[in-house]
């Protein structure tokens, strides 16, 4: 029985290198990969309040024959937690990304980047940096937005019509220092409602729950203010690699009217995937589709890689041993 029939699937594999990645202001991230050596290489970053582990769906559906390299943004899993306030901003994402795919991307090779909720707005910072771009094929933009996320949020019923009380509302709610304690019937039952669509499992619910629910509550705050604020528009313009973008049709937490501007916005946009009936989550509420969009980038984007030449098999003549 496959991971994916089983709740196995919500747990990583053993990867097959656990690599520690030092960033540009000497932070230490950590990074694993899965999958065959001198496969196509794929990177995901995950987003906020998550870890690598959020990936373990896809990580089960591709590393079979795909090198798959997940990391855990700062402050997040097994990396550092940022010393200083000056350690949140979309420049140390940037920073952190461009750390990952040189450390684990060889010169003259490249991947597709995957990036989800914080880890769409990390690849959009690095638009531009010409270390990122010669190391990517291909682009995927999952359930993300590039700015006034808090403007377009769906938390707040639609009864509260005010704009500025709406987004009061949301920013008390993602900037809330409150520990989230254990998970509870309560916790999962929230957390299904703001950030998963209706048709999400018990499973799926439970798995998101753990992952969020580890997440230091100072690091969950910090992040939410840069959140907040964030802008990486003059980003995602810069972005070469052909760019592909999926959102849940019901994701209250970036929904679709983001992807339809980042569609406008990219200088090649490589399709609009709107996955019904589902919420932020996509990853892991809905992992073959997003799973399958990925091979289809690396089918189309990136070039096989090369593989040695064979030797030459040797001719011999009867009777006669050839010396080595």
């Amino acid at each position: 029985m496959s991971a994916s029939q089983t709740g196995a699937e919500f747990v990583l594999p053993a990867p097959a290198e656990r690599v520690r990645v030092r960033s540009a202001d000497g932070s230490w991230l950590n990074a694993e990969v899965f999958g065959p050596a001198g496969a196509p290489t794929v990177v995901l970053a995950h987003g906020w309040t998550c870890d690598t582990s959020f990936w373990a769906p896809v990580v089960h559906r591709l590393a079979d024959d795909h090198r798959v390299i997940a990391y855990d943004q700062r402050g997040h899993g097994r990396s550092d937690v940022p010393a200083t306030r000056g350690g949140y901003s979309t420049t140390a994402l940037a920073d952190d990304l461009e750390a990952v795919v040189t450390r684990l991307v060889p010169d003259g090779e490249k991947a597709v980047l995957a990036g989800h909720s914080m880890g769409g707005m990390t690849i959009m910072a690095a638009g531009g940096r010409g270390a990122v771009a010669a190391r990517t094929a291909a682009v995927l933009l999952c359930s993300t937005g590039p700015a006034e996320l808090t403007d377009h949020l769906l938390l707040v019923p639609p009864a509260v019509r005010r704009p500025a009380l709406r987004r009061l509302l949301h920013r008390a709610v993602l900037e809330s220092r409150l520990p989230l304690g254990p998970v509870t019937p309560l916790s999962r039952a929230l957390l299904k409602h703001g950030t998963m669509g209706p048709h999400a499992t018990a499973e799926q619910v439970a798995a998101c729950a753990e992952i969020v629910h580890r997440c230091p509550t100072a690091v969950r705050g910090h992040w939410a203010g840069v959140l907040g604020t964030l802008d990486v528009r003059p980003g995602l313009t810069m972005i070469e690699a052909p760019t592909a973008i999926v959102v849940g049709s019901r994701d209250k937490l970036t929904p679709p009217v983001h992807a339809r501007a980042m569609r406008t916005a990219l200088r090649t946009c490589d399709g609009l995937l709107e996955l019904p009936d589902t919420g932020h989550m996509a990853p892991v509420e809905r992992p073959a589709e997003v799973s399958a969009e990925i091979r289809r980038l690396v089918t189309t984007h990136l070039p096989a890689v090369p593989q040695p030449a064979a030797e030459p098999a040797l001719e011999h003549t009867p009777g006669r041993t050839d010396a080595r």
